[in-house]
């Protein structure tokens, strides 16, 4: 969890008396997301499937002493719509209402084609999209109420073809597409959607797992350093924020430039080691 204090930036109690779900609130990048929302006076649901990580991730959140409520929602499955839909239910018995909608549960591991198993590519669709897609039909009554608010967390994997990375590059690919659908739907109610979509950020899991070769990676981006999750925390708040009124429907790249390079990430795999992937066992 970095320390960043969010006020130097933001109006300090910008969302006093709202209410935020996030879906896979204990990874790395969405409990960065809580703690700016939570600094900034929102009270927080953080709903995982792991009951333990969500746990220890609500003790973090509390030590912030924002004033800020948190609760911890684990043995959550985002796939399963009744399960969300009882998400949903404890969220606004137990902190009153929900404005915000964060989409951050996601799957993902390296696999090429050949070896991937159709269960596995339906597996990261499943979390990713249909989680997505499930997490605001849980939610869609109160963002009615409320003139809420979605971010679906995204990626720029499918803006160019990514080996390794077919079922996340899909899945993403579905949300961006899912997001502009609905904020066209709901902008007649008040309700905005829009995605973000983090680059490489230093310290995570995904990036650890597509990145070998680190020592000369920040090189390969324009703005010269690893993302930080405070910068997927400081789109998030803005996108919250009524600076944000009139902006739905739009893809918020946060990456530093780096997807505009191409795909210089897997240049030490391609092609010797996916050819030797995709011909093995044929």
């Amino acid at each position: 969890m970095q320390n960043y204090n969010y006020t130097n930036v933001w109006r300090e109690g910008l969302f006093k008396g709202k209410v935020a779900l996030i879906t896979g609130g204990s990874g790395t990048i969405c409990r960065q997301q809580a703690a700016a929302l939570m600094k900034l006076g929102c009270d927080v649901s953080i709903v995982g499937r792991d009951t333990r990580q969500v746990g220890q991730v609500v003790k973090i959140l509390e030590g912030l002493s924002t004033g800020s409520k948190v609760i911890g929602i684990g043995d959550c499955d985002v796939r399963s719509i009744e399960s969300m839909k009882g998400v949903a239910d404890r969220t606004v018995e137990q902190l009153g209402r929900i404005d915000f909608v964060i989409c951050g549960a996601a799957g993902n591991f390296l696999s090429d084609f050949n070896h991937m198993s159709a269960n596995a590519f339906k597996s990261v669709v499943d979390i990713d999209l249909i989680g997505s897609f499930n997490t605001v039909k849980a939610c869609y009554k109160e963002l009615v109420a409320n003139k809420g608010s979605v971010i679906f967390v995204s990626a720029t994997l499918h803006y160019y073809g990514v080996p390794f990375q077919s079922h996340v590059g899909a899945a993403k690919a579905g949300i961006d597409a899912l997001s502009n659908a609905l904020a066209v739907e709901f902008g007649p109610l008040g309700i905005r959607c829009n995605c973000i979509a983090p680059g490489p950020i230093g310290g995570t899991e995904g990036f650890n797992k597509l990145v070998p070769n680190k020592r000369k990676f920040q090189s390969k981006i324009p703005l010269q350093r690893l993302g930080e999750t405070r910068d997927i925390a400081n789109a998030t708040v803005f996108l919250f924020s009524p600076a944000a009124d009139w902006i739905t429907g739009s893809i918020v790249v946060v990456d530093g430039g780096f997807w505009h390079m191409g795909n210089f990430n897997t240049t030490d795999m391609y092609p010797d080691l996916l050819k030797e992937k995709l011909l093995a066992k044929l």
